[in-house]
């Protein structure tokens, strides 16, 4: 039994049921890493309202999520994480000019 049950696990990972390796890409100038980043973009603790002022309306607003609320504005070459009225991440768009 124990066979089996190894034997079947073995054919799962074997045939792609194994997770998926999650990266970030980083920039490494001069052998250094540093996250990627825009010339301009939203950076931690701005409101909700600094974001619209500086930045403009967002594309697209999601409603919030789950407790404490997590909303996200995508822009066009980003998409901005907040937890409750504040920016707690931005995730810059594949493609997008980036610079270190």
């Amino acid at each position: 039994m124990m066979s089996r049950t190894l034997l079947v696990l073995s054919l799962m990972l074997a045939g792609g049921y194994a997770a998926p390796a999650m990266a970030e890409v980083l920039i490494m100038p001069n052998g250094r890493p540093e996250a990627a980043r825009l010339p301009e973009q939203p950076h931690r603790g701005m409101t909700m309202r600094q974001v619209l002022k500086r930045f403009g309306q967002p594309m697209e607003r999601l409603a919030p999520v789950d407790h404490p609320p997590i909303t996200r504005w995508v822009y066009a070459h980003y998409t901005v994480y907040f937890e409750d009225h504040y920016v707690i991440h931005t995730v810059v768009h594949p493609g997008a000019h980036l610079t270190p």
